[in-house]
């Protein structure tokens, strides 16, 4: 079993996922709302706090959806309740960094600024 896949997926409080016919899973929470589609192969279980994933064999294909899928949604969950973020770190001398509006400006020594 995949270390990984066998692990289930703690749904917080405001969050819903649901299972469409066709293997898409929609997680909604307090930060929107994010869709994926799934392999046909993986069996997806929602209860009210949890999701759980099995594969119906061994085969490495199987194996490798398994633990894949479990942490796609994992991410998902993330996505709709803590929104996800990033730190960079300029390192080097001369390198601008300014955030205007929705945007990052990056002067990294080019003749014109990155945007």
């Amino acid at each position: 079993m995949s270390r990984i896949g066998k692990q289930p997926v703690v749904l917080p409080k405001g969050v819903t996922v649901t299972v469409s016919a066709d293997n898409q899973v929609t997680v909604k929470g307090p930060k929107g709302e994010l869709k994926q589609s799934i392999d046909r192969d993986i069996v997806i279980n929602v209860s009210e706090t949890e999701v759980t994933f099995s594969r119906p064999t061994d085969q490495i294909r199987h194996r490798a959806m398994h633990g894949l899928y479990r942490a796609i949604v994992a991410n998902l969950v993330k996505g709709v309740t803590e929104g996800f973020k990033k730190e960079l770190e300029l390192v080097g001398v001369g390198f601008k960094a300014a955030n205007t509006g929705n945007m990052l400006d990056l002067a990294l020594g080019y003749s014109h600024n990155i945007i």
